[in-house]
């Protein structure tokens, strides 16, 4: 018997004297391409339609190879069964609502891939048809809503959230996606409020809910009232907030996973012997090798819900399982294809086991820790496009938590320790931290060290001088509270001081290259304002008084950058150039710290040639410091515990509207014809009842 062959829609015998015969569904497509109504000679064509397993690859591909014009021909009939779909949605036979979701898949899509030609035509009324597009676009959202809310199959919930991303990123700018109206006015903002809190519904759809959410918040924020903004913003059931916050702790916990693994796989293999035998040199293109794509889709949707919902705040310190630490399972985790931007959601595997009991030998976690760690990921290599928008974005959302007064509470608190392991960039002169020698406390230590660890990384020729001036707010702004509250943490503040110290020399050592293309005084006023206050307000929140005197100390022993720093700042602000206001701010501010520098040197030399000392050690220095703060004289400055407050609007939109439309394309590139395969929802509707 010839064996019979499948391809692009058409059934052919391997006999060469037959000729291709097409699939029955490929033929009703066909006839639906016609001017006629296929309903004349076929009563029951489109209840025979929805029976019949979706081609989408041959109708897509049918309405992409029309001309606009001859889209228009065939419109009434394009319209018939756009309407057709929406009322099979409402069939009881689950294969039937199937196909119509399948169908509405491939007729969104190929009918938007028409739109980015010049033909002109409106969008919606080629779907719909203008008359009765308002009815068809509200009896479809009704479908979706009931269907997931509707306690049936878990495939249906699935195929609907994807039909909804499809709707929502046909267009690169979700914006220009008018048909994003009608899902502003027939909201499904409870629909995925009712997925987040059900531990089932989460694990298997959560993933697909939250990045849908984010994308519908971002559409025309700016220009009108968006719904799902104002209602995400008022949302304060526990199980809900906490069911989103998981949700993304798993996506964050899956990609620090898979870091974690490939940087394993290195280090043990043969890439690491040779490092080691020739030396630093191949430092970046290990890095390279072992990047993971990063997830601006989930890190967008955190973003949103730290930024609209002050009562999402307390969901990052709900406490869970190291997820990291939790017992793999014994069967192979499947593979999915590796997409850019990480859309791809995390397995079910990482899910399930993350809402286990907490178990008392088992670190716990919560969702900032994941987040910490996954920004000291991703902020190692900011030369990628990827890397840096992920990077700022993270800098943002630590921005937005940094101001938050409950925020700060939990972060500054004695009573929640953690041990959070930050990766560090492989560097020249450092050795590689060892994770069990970490100490537990609060959480604001590690903020403060992954902000340390970017300020010393990012020393380099392709300056970030955005990432670095969020980095320095953030900071400030954390030591604002901890002034106000009289917070005394215990840090190990010379590491910062270190840090913004060598900043200021960078930024010195590289005054030209920078200069062309950065006001490199606006950073260091910003470095020198931290240090003011410190000098001013340090008495109030350092730990120990010898912490005081060790910051003196620093400076002194430092002075040489603060005197080099005058220097530059003198000269620039003294000629009639551009630079001349900022660089004069820049020396009224380093007044303190030039009468701290003239005040004890000159004691600390007499202290030397009095004892016949040639060089003093870092004890007879402090001896010197402390017998010598009666006679100094301060300036008291003004504004050093102010800040200007985050606002999206007036300065992150352009950034925004970037970003929500790389997710856009990288979400629609995922919904590929492999993730609405029938096969599984075909097994689990094999009967018709």
């Amino acid at each position: 018997m010839a064996q019979t062959e499948k391809k692009g829609g058409l059934l052919r015998k391997s006999s060469a004297s037959k000729k291709p015969l097409k699939e029955k569904v490929v033929l009703m497509y066909d006839e639906v391409f016609t001017t006629e109504d296929p309903s004349k000679c076929n009563p029951r064509f489109w209840e025979e339609l929805f029976l019949m397993k979706v081609n989408l690859e041959y109708l897509e591909g049918k309405l992409e190879a029309l001309d606009g014009e001859e889209l228009m021909k065939i419109k009434d009939n394009i319209n018939c069964l756009f309407q057709h779909c929406i009322q099979a949605l409402g069939e009881e036979h689950p294969i039937r609502v199937v196909n119509a979701l399948q169908t509405l898949c491939a007729l969104i899509r190929g009918v938007h891939q028409k739109n980015k030609s010049t033909s002109g035509f409106d969008i919606i009324n080629m779907l719909v048809g203008f008359d009765k597009a308002e009815l068809c676009m509200k009896n479809l959202m009704e479908s979706l809503d009931s269907l997931l809310c509707a306690e049936g199959s878990e495939s249906l919930k699935s195929l609907c959230l994807k039909l909804l991303l499809c709707l929502v990123t046909v267009t690169d700018n979700i914006s220009q996606n008018t048909i994003l109206e009608y899902v502003m006015i027939n909201s499904i903002f409870e629909a995925i409020l009712q997925i987040l809190s059900s531990p089932l519904s989460r694990r298997e759809h959560g993933y697909d809910a939250v990045v849908l959410l984010a994308l519908l918040v971002n559409y025309r924020k700016y220009e009108s009232v968006n719904p799902y903004i104002v209602k995400l913003s008022i949302v304060d059931d526990e199980a809900t907030l906490n069911g989103m916050g998981l949700v993304i702790a798993q996506a964050l916990s899956e990609y620090n996973r898979q870091y974690k693994d490939k940087e394993e796989e290195h280090q043990s293999g043969f890439f690491s012997a040779l490092t080691n035998m020739v030396g630093s040199m191949f430092i970046a293109d290990a890095d390279e090798k072992i990047s993971v794509q990063t997830n601006e889709a989930i890190l967008l949707a955190l973003y949103e819900a730290v930024h609209l919902n002050r009562n999402f705040i307390t969901v990052l310190a709900q406490s869970h399982p190291e997820m990291g630490l939790m017992t793999t399972p014994t069967s192979p985790i499947p593979t999915t294809p590796v997409t850019p931007l990480g859309t791809t959601p995390p397995s079910s595997d990482v899910i399930s086991s993350a809402e286990l009991p907490l178990d008392a030998d088992v670190q716990t976690s919560n969702l900032l820790i994941t987040f910490l760690k996954y920004s000291s990921i991703v902020m190692q290599d900011t030369k990628d496009e990827h890397r840096l928008h992920s990077g700022k974005l993270c800098l943002i959302i630590l921005t937005c938590i940094a101001e938050d007064q409950y925020a700060n509470a939990f972060l500054h608190d004695d009573n929640m320790n953690f041990r959070v392991n930050l990766h560090r960039m492989p560097m020249r002169h450092r050795k590689k931290a060892a994770d069990k020698n970490l100490p537990c406390r609060p959480l604001v230590c590690a903020v403060l060290d992954l902000m340390v660890e970017f300020i010393v990384t990012h020393m380099m020729k392709e300056f970030p001088m955005d990432l670095y001036v969020r980095c320095i707010q953030i900071v400030h702004k954390l030591l604002c509270y901890q002034k106000k509250c009289r917070v005394r943490l215990h840090y190990t503040w010379r590491e910062l001081w270190s840090a913004l110290i060598n900043l200021l020399k960078f930024l010195m050592s590289n005054e030209t290259v920078l200069l062309a293309k950065h006001n490199i005084f606006t950073l260091a006023l910003m470095v020198v304002n931290l240090f003011n206050m410190f000098i001013t307000y340090g008495d109030t929140f350092l730990p120990t008084p010898s912490s005081y005197d060790e910051l003196y100390y620093e400076i002194i022993r430092m002075h040489q950058n603060f005197d080099n720093l005058y220097s530059m700042v003198l000269r620039l602000s003294t000629n009639a150039g551009q630079w001349k206001e900022p660089a004069s701010k820049v020396t009224h501010a380093l007044v303190n710290i030039r009468a701290i520098i003239n005040h004890f040197n000159p004691k600390i030399e007499s202290y030397a040639a009095v004892n016949h000392i040639s060089q003093l050690s870092e004890d007879q220095v402090l001896e010197v410091v402390r017998s010598n703060y009666d006679t100094l004289t301060l300036k008291l400055q003004d504004g050093l515990d102010q800040y200007e407050r985050y606002s999206e609007q007036h300065k992150e939109a352009a950034f925004f509207k970037e970003l929500v439309r790389s997710i856009s394309i990288n979400v629609r590139r995922n919904l590929a014809f492999n993730t609405l395969s029938q096969e599984l929802l075909l097994k689990e509707f094999s009967t018709i009842s």
